[in-house]
Formats: structure tokens, C-alpha cells, sequence
């Protein structure tokens, strides 16, 4: 926990990866692995009954346990040794068979997998609320016309409701690749010393220890780390993708332009010195987690190319880099759910603002129109200078056209913002026969 846990992380995520719950972790996967011995014959019942009663109700000394990480450079090896200790109090007997055939690579990885197969669970529920979220913002604003930016500079109209489609999609997308790389990560590690097995960690015994820990059996990842780099990358395009949408958010609540604003709350969004200030901070937890999650995915990846049959330091590399993706997706997913809950949407600013280049916006459509009496070229060179001088003078584009006696009896319709939306409705309407 650090002094800024509440603003860039989930609270309930945080609590999958505490310390004793990786401990927990790590003893449910010794755990799993007496289990799935013990039913194959590999020694007594009595055994694996000792074992596991200790697996169950071990009290760990987690002070001693990190002390003694640095000697070993993971937290399986001292926590095995804590774990033969105690359990030889209860049973000598049983205690060779701690952790019998495994190596500690299998331990740490499937605990860090069963964390993970918990946050996506969490996060697999969380995308669904999202896009539900989007569904109905873009329901309800598929006709708030509002003026559409590009490269920051007003274009043509749309509307906030295919702006709010364009969101949707993105997220939409991120929780398919979730579920597809789910498949991928939910994999045990039991594959001993250097990957191969051993007769204590048979392809029955490993089927088995799956089973038990509702995992999968894949060949040993030992050193081919792509699952969790893949993850990682998946994760980050996701927090990319709310970070789009903080984004667009908090461009719009400028003050020049206050379209949208992130929902009021008492002691929310105020500046310490400036009292008229309503700054957009969920926004900006999010852009924070956005902009660092990039570069933790580049650690995942950075790794791939480990040494034979186990790293020198780049398997070491990994661990708190995910949990870390895991910690800041989930912070910006909350707060983009509440971002979302809470959106105010002003539709009189909208339009307001669609007037402030004085018709500049519907240049396309009167060359459009007047393509069809005088060509392409002709059409758009001379609404092109038409632009110009509206804007030398200071006039109303409507008024030039005029002027130029084009014959263009449907005027009106050409500057009418609801006839310069072009498909939007359309799209939106194809788009939202998926949800």
C-alpha cells in the first residue's frame, strides 16, 4: 500500500495480491500437488492427509520468509522449508514428501497463475459492466449532435453517441482478447528441475494437480514466458483504450469547450488555490495508469528471450511487473466505470459550439453539392477560396455561397448540422444489433 493506492488502484484487487495471499497461494498449490500424488499411489493417504493439514492451517512467519528470499532469489524456497519444519512436528514421515519432485519455479508460477485466473475473473465482470455502460451512452446519444475534432480542430458535425460507439468497440474488443488469452495463462507449471518431469510429477499426477486447482496441463513455460507477455500486452491495450476515453473527456470539459464533464461530488475535481476549478482527477488516474503501462508491458517482453531451461533474472523480472499491470488496470477499469456512471453531457454547448467557425464545417457538403453542376476540381477550389474570404471578413460562410448566385436551392439543408452527420445513425444502428 503507498500513499496514492486509493487514487491509481481497486481495493479489491489489491487484496488478491497481498503478501499472504501469495503465501496462500503457493501453499495451495503444495497443497494440490500431495493431493494429486497421494491419489496416485505415489505414497500413503496418511501422508498426504499430514501434509495437507498443515498446508491448511500453516501459520507462515512472513517476516522470516522475506528475510530469507534474498538466499534462495525466490519465496518458495523458504517457504518450503518453513512448510517441511512444521509439518515434521506433526509427521517426520510425511515431511520427506514436501514438495516431493517439484522444483521451485513450479510453485511460484502456478501461484502467480492462480492470482491472475482470480483477477480474471474479476476483471472479465468489470469489462461486461463497461460495455454495458457504452451500450446505453450511445442509445441515448446517438442523435446529441456535436461537432467533430480532428488533429484538435473542429471538422464536421457527428454525434457524441458515435463517439461513445467508438468506445465501445475498443472496450469490446479488449474483452475478447481477455477471454482468448485467459485460455492461454490458466495453465499449471509441474515440469521439475529442468522442465521434463520426473516419476513424482507423472502426466497422471500433473493431469490431476490441474484438476484439482481447475487448471489446465500444457508443456512445460519454464522459459518460453510468451503466456504472461501476451497478457500483459492485453492488459495494457485495455488501459490504453479507458485512456482514450479519459482522454476525450477531459478535452471536452475544457473550459473553452465544456461539452462533457465527469459527475460533481462533494471535495471533487477543486484546485487547492483556484475555488472556480472543476479539474477532470478521474481522468487523470486513469491517463497516470495509461501512460505507465506500456512500459511495464516492454518488461514482459524484454524478458522472452530467457536462457535455456530457466533465467538468470529476466523469469525474476516478471513477477511484480505483472502484478502491477494486474493492480493499474484494475484501478483504471473502476474509475472509468465511474466515470462513465457519473458523465454529465451538456447537448445545448454541443450545439453552441458547432456555430463558433461560422459554417466553416459544411464546406464539404456545398462542395459536394456543387460537384454535381461543376466538377470536382472546380467545386472545391472555388469553396476552398469561399472559405477563405469568410474568414478574412469575418462572415458567415452561408452568406459567400450565397453570393456566388450557384443556384443552390437547398441551401439550408447543406448548413443544417442534423443533414452533416453523415452515417452516424446508421452505423450506430448496425453496431448496437450486437448488444
Amino acid at each position: 500500500m503507498s500513499l496514492y493506492s486509493q487514487l491509481f488502484y481497486s481495493n479489491e484487487v489489491q487484496e488478491l495480491f497481498t503478501d499472504s495471499q501469495s503465501i496462500r497461494q503457493m501453499l495451495r498449490v503444495e497443497l494440490a500437488l500431495t493431493q494429486a500424488q497421494a491419489n496416485n499411489n505415489l505414497f500413503a493417504k496418511s501422508i498426504a492427509d499430514a501434509i495437507s493439514a498443515v498446508c491448511f492451517n500453516a501459520e507462515i512467519d512472513i517476516d522470516q520468509l522475506k528475510n530469507d528470499i534474498p538466499l534462495g532469489g525466490n519465496a518458495a524456497i523458504p517457504l518450503v522449508k518453513q512448510l517441511t519444519r512444521k509439518v515434521a512436528i506433526v509427521n517426520e514421515e510425511a515431511a520427506k514428501y514436501v514438495h516431493f519432485g517439484a522444483t521451485s519455479q513450479d510453485i511460484v508460477d502456478t501461484a502467480l497463475v492462480l492470482q491472475t485466473q482470480e483477477f480474471l475473473t474479476w476483471i472479465n465482470a468489470k469489462t461486461i459492466v463497461l460495455e454495458k455502460q457504452l451500450v446505453e451512452l450511445t442509445r441515448e446519444h446517438q442523435q446529441t449532435i456535436m461537432i467533430g475534432r480532428t488533429l484538435l480542430q473542429h471538422a464536421k458535425p457527428t454525434t457524441f453517441g458515435y463517439k461513445t460507439a467508438g468506445w465501445l468497440t475498443a472496450i469490446s474488443r479488449s474483452k475478447e482478447r481477455i477471454l482468448e488469452v485467459q485460455k492461454r495463462v490458466e495453465v499449471v507449471q509441474l515440469s521439475g528441475a529442468v522442465g521434463n518431469g520426473n516419476q513424482a510429477i507423472s502426466t497422471q499426477i500433473q493431469d490431476e494437480f490441474a484438476q484439482i486447482l481447475n487448471l489446465k496441463t500444457g508443456f512445460s513455460w519454464h522459459s518460453n514466458r510468451d503466456n504472461f507477455a501476451e497478457l500483459g500486452s492485453v492488459l495494457s491495450i485495455l488501459g490504453g483504450s479507458l485512456g482514450k476515453i479519459a482522454k476525450d473527456v477531459s478535452l471536452l470539459m475544457q473550459t473553452e469547450v465544456a461539452e462533457v464533464f465527469e459527475g460533481a461530488a462533494e471535495g471533487k475535481g477543486g484546485s487547492s488555490t483556484m475555488p472556480h476549478k472543476r479539474n477532470p482527477v478521474a481522468c487523470a488516474a486513469i491517463l497516470a495508469n495509461t501512460n505507465r503501462l506500456p512500459h511495464l508491458a516492454a518488461t514482459l517482453l524484454s524478458a522472452l528471450p530467457q536462457e535455456h531451461e530457466r533465467s538468470v533474472g529476466l523469469w525474476h523480472s516478471e513477477w511484480e511487473v505483472l502484478v502491477e499491470i494486474m493492480q493499474l488496470t484494475a484501478g483504471s477499469v473502476e474509475k472509468s466505470i465511474a466515470l462513465l456512471a457519473g458523465l454529465e453531457v451538456d447537448k445545448d454547448r454541443m450545439l453552441a459550439n458547432l456555430e463558433l467557425t461560422y459554417g466553416l464545417i459544411y464546406a464539404e457538403n456545398v462542395s459536394l453539392a456543387l460537384t454535381k453542376k461543376i466538377g470536382k476540381a472546380v467545386s472545391h477550389e472555388l469553396i476552398e477560396k469561399a472559405c477563405k474570404k469568410a474568414i478574412s471578413e469575418n462572415r458567415h460562410l452561408k452568406s459567400i455561397i450565397l453570393e456566388l448566385n450557384k443556384d443552390l436551392s437547398d441551401i439550408d439543408d447543406l448548413f443544417n448540422p442534423k443533414n452533416s452527420i453523415g452515417l452516424s445513425l446508421e452505423l450506430i444502428n448496425k453496431l448496437l444489433e450486437k448488444y
